[in-house]
């Protein structure tokens, strides 16, 4: 490919998440919680687990065909591969690799991208820039998690384990000449003073000296640990913030937009930020009540589904934004 500063846009869409079906009332009884519980504090009604057979690479798979046949390419075109997962099949090599052999295309480029929650507009900002450089022409993006086999089904970790779900989606980004469609503008950000609010303390390189792995289950250090109340905090200020700054690149306002999508951390988060920015409850997408919060597979999972349920048009401008551990925090908008 040439190299010119050509614009990108999404070409396809897609996702896959595992056919188990996890109510709040089946988690009520491996630990001490309910429905009510749950829903009122998150908005979740139910969420996806998966077998043996759903790795995170083999789900990226799954959305990735789906993605790219959508888009109207050859498999073949793919040029570079970019993985989002905070639950990688193996600790190394990245889950990219093991997608990029599953999808039969020794040699192309391949990266992951460990940015939680919001790895999947890290990941887009990067196809992004390949594309608009000349370094790639197709980009396949996934975000794709396994969360189910990683969490705490104990009274103690309930407040964790009742958010998360497990899923993959898949984003297949191409070039266009047209510089009013397309990607318009990215904002990314991170705090490292926030991350041990939201993180996994074991295992890691940084603990010495090396612990036996039944050690981290005595003292629940291998499980996810959450400060809810910063989270909370933290997401209600930086993503209001990270939208109106993406959209002052630009040069639109919030009445121009069509529809937010935001990540699906909780409910109560999103409806929060809706309000403080005055968007309509028809203008912002929730799809947290039948997923759960599938980290960096989330937004990718709801727009699709704004797009197949005709949320998303062609000529729609639509912003995205998520937070999360890191903390890291960013938006894109993109004219379709």
């Amino acid at each position: 490919m040439s190299r010119h500063s050509a614009a990108s846009k999404i070409l396809g869409s897609a996702f896959y998440v595992p056919p188990k079906i996890v109510t709040n009332d089946d988690l009520a009884e491996r630990i001490d919680t309910s429905d009510e519980w749950i829903r009122q504090r998150t908005g979740i009604e139910e969420r996806r687990y998966s077998g043996p057979e759903d790795t995170p690479a083999a789900m990226a798979e799954k959305a990735s065909r789906k993605a790219v046949e959508q888009a109207g390419i050859d498999l073949s075109e793919v040029d570079t591969i970019l993985v989002a997962s905070l639950s990688p099949d193996h600790t190394f090599p990245g889950t990219s690799c093991f997608l990029q052999d599953r999808l039969g295309l020794p040699g192309t480029a391949c990266m992951d991208i460990r940015n939680q929650c919001t790895g999947l507009l890290y990941s887009l900002a990067t196809a992004d820039a390949f594309i608009r450089s000349g370094q790639s022409k197709y980009v396949l993006v996934v975000g794709t998690e396994v969360h189910s086999t990683g969490l705490d089904f104990s009274d103690e970790g309930r407040d964790v384990t009742v958010l998360f779900g497990d899923g993959a989606a898949a984003v297949v980004v191409g070039p266009t000449e047209d510089p009013d469609r397309g990607f318009l503008a990215h904002c990314l950000h991170a705090d490292g003073r926030g991350a041990k609010e939201l993180w996994t303390p074991s295992p890691g390189s940084s603990v010495f000296p090396f612990r036996a792995p039944e050690t981290m289950f005595e003292d629940r250090s291998v499980y996810p640990q959450m400060n809810g109340r910063a989270v909370f905090k933290h997401a209600c200020t930086h993503v209001p913030e990270v939208i109106q700054e993406v959209l002052q690149k630009t040069g639109y306002a919030l009445d121009d937009v069509d529809l937010l999508v935001p990540h699906q951390a909780n409910m109560r988060i999103n409806e929060m930020i809706g309000k403080q920015l005055g968007l309509p409850p028809e203008k912002v997408v929730h799809n947290i009540q039948r997923y759960g919060n599938t980290t960096a597979a989330s937004i990718g999972i709801a727009l699709h589904e704004a797009r197949e349920d005709g949320r998303i048009q062609e000529g729609s401008l639509v912003l995205m934004a998520a937070f999360g551990s890191g903390f890291t925090w960013a938006a894109s908008l993109v004219r379709f």
